[in-house]
């Protein structure tokens, strides 16, 4: 039998690191199975519920009228989120996209949209306005304000209180850390803190940016109050089969406002064709509640191997997790560009390609982006990034299996230890 080395280079100093790293988790993975479990059986049962049959997955094309498969869909994700009603489609082309379509659609020219977590992710900058950019909220009259977080990464409670005014009329909460070093938040937490906020005010909106947090907790942000949860299909809840797509859940009348921004006033959610995507949107989220704990996995897996060769890592490989990210600081630009090179090697798609920093739209520094994706850019495939710039934090996430995960973050110990960057 060809050995690691034979196929991939892999040293057997390396893979016997890493063996022995694993031996040690394998209670958390356990605590991460069980929290599978209950996801997989909640998606399975919001598909039976909705008598989900193969006519859903006709393809409708042009306007989309009586799309019964798209309409099955939106349902399926509200009943899994626990909200009244949702709006997923391939017309929400990312993340970023859903959110704008949500803030545009729930937002007037005099509102006041606020950020009790701090800054939100780069991407964002550009739709709210704090980067001046065409067509942002700011253009269109909508004020932005933010209260940082503690210097513990607690929220600051009495600086949201005086924060909020009469104009204020929604709260964005980025879930997961962005290209921030802080610890992600929990399901219970956020529900705290919107508890909080409609104790000051029960009119204010309350979104949560959801991405790479689904199916990491057995409840999602839309189950402890949270008026409009938002994700990309190309994250976790897609299962690593939908080929493009987001998704806004909540409640029904913030939803319709959604809707209203993403077709056409008066239009909503009755048009919007599928074109025969219904089956792999559905199919994926069957399978996002393993694909995400297989990503779980992996993010364990690479925190207990740097935290062993002494890196600082968040969260730690025994800390309770809240999204699929794994934050690693590694104090040089060489180290970061290793690892990724590493994680590429790794990739069934484009491993013989060489990743480097270059100058990404929306970002104030260089990015790095390792990702040898079937889905291009789907962040629940294996995937490592970062913004060239201190504490040079790398961003890794992703794997389908716990076989690549664990294969990807191996090519990466190698590719650093060939270049003389860390000894075992």
């Amino acid at each position: 039998m060809n050995t690691l080395y034979d196929l991939f280079g892999i040293e057997k100093e390396t893979e016997d690191f890493c063996q022995e790293i694993e031996k040690s988790l394998k209670g958390t993975f356990e605590h991460i199975d069980a929290i599978m479990h209950h996801c997989g059986a909640k998606v399975l049962h919001a598909m039976q519920k909705n008598k989900l049959s193969d006519i859903h997955f006709a393809a409708t094309t042009g306007y989309g009228y009586n799309d019964l498969g798209r309409d099955v869909v939106e349902q399926i994700y509200a009943d899994v989120f626990g909200a009244e009603a949702g709006l997923v489609r391939p017309q929400l082309m990312s993340g970023t996209h859903a959110l704008t379509v949500a803030l545009f659609g729930n937002l007037r020219p005099g509102d006041e949209l606020l950020s009790p977590v701090g800054k939100p992710y780069d991407t964002l900058e550009g739709v709210i306005g704090i980067r001046p950019t065409n067509g942002s909220l700011a253009e269109y009259g909508i004020t932005y304000k933010q209260v940082d977080l503690k210097e513990d990464f607690s929220f600051d409670y009495e600086g949201i209180r005086k924060a909020i005014t009469p104009k204020t009329k929604l709260v964005t909460i980025q879930r997961s850390k962005g290209y921030s070093y802080r610890p992600t938040f929990s399901v219970a937490q956020i529900g705290e803190l919107i508890a909080f906020i409609k104790g000051i005010n029960s009119e204010i909106i309350c979104m949560v940016d959801n991405c790479y947090g689904e199916f990491v907790d057995t409840l999602e942000p839309t189950q402890v109050g949270a008026d409009l949860c938002v994700g990309s299909l190309i994250k976790n809840p897609g299962g690593g089969l939908a080929p493009i797509g987001g998704y806004i859940v909540g409640k029904e009348k913030y939803v319709e406002n959604a809707a209203m921004r993403l077709t056409a006033p008066g239009l909503g959610k009755e048009i919007g064709a599928t074109l025969g995507l219904n089956q792999p949107i559905l199919q994926g989220l069957f399978l996002a509640p393993e694909v995400v704990a297989n990503a779980l996995k992996g993010a364990i897996f690479a925190a207990a191997i740097f935290e062993k060769l002494g890196f600082e890592v968040m969260p730690t490989a025994t800390e309770k997790r809240h999204d699929i990210i794994q934050a690693i600081n590694m104090r040089t630009p060489e180290n970061v560009i290793a690892f990724c090179e590493g994680i590429q090697k790794g990739a069934p798609v484009d491993s013989y390609v060489t990743p480097e920093p270059w100058d990404m739209p929306g970002y104030d520094a260089q990015v790095i982006m390792a990702a040898g994706a079937f889905v291009q850019g789907a962040s629940i495939e294996l995937s490592a990034d970062a913004p060239i710039k201190p504490p040079y934090t790398v961003f890794f996430q992703g794997g389908l299996t716990f076989y690549h995960a664990r294969l990807g973050v191996m090519q990466a110990l190698q590719t650093m230890k060939n270049k003389g960057l860390i000894t075992l």
